[in-house]
C-alpha cells in the first residue's frame, strides 16, 4: 500500500490522539494497528516512538473493546466556532 505525505502525517496525528482508537485508522486507511506500529517507528525519532509506544500501551482509550461507554468523543466549546 502506498500512502501520500498527508495520508501519513494524518495517520501518525490520529496515532498521537488519546481518543482516536486503532479501529478509526483501521476503518479510513485499511491499516491494522501492527501496520500502524510499523509506519510510527519508521517515521518517529527512535526516542518519540518509543514515548508513543509506552504512552498507548497505557491507554484503553486506544482499543474501542477496552473503552467503556462513558468515554465518548472529546470536544472542546471554542473548538467549532460559529462564523
Amino acid at each position: 500500500m502506498t500512502l501520500e505525505k498527508s495520508d501519513i502525517s494524518r495517520i501518525i496525528e490520529m496515532a498521537w490522539e488519546d481518543r482516536t482508537p486503532f479501529e478509526a485508522i483501521l476503518l479510513q486507511y485499511s491499516m491494522p494497528e501492527k501496520a500502524v506500529i510499523k509506519l510510527m517507528r519508521r517515521e518517529l525519532k527512535p526516542a518519540s516512538f518509543k514515548r508513543w509506544r509506552a504512552r498507548v500501551t497505557a491507554r484503553a482509550t486506544k482499543h474501542l473493546h477496552k473503552r467503556s461507554f462513558l468515554v465518548g468523543r472529546a470536544y472542546c466549546p471554542t473548538q467549532y466556532k460559529q462564523r
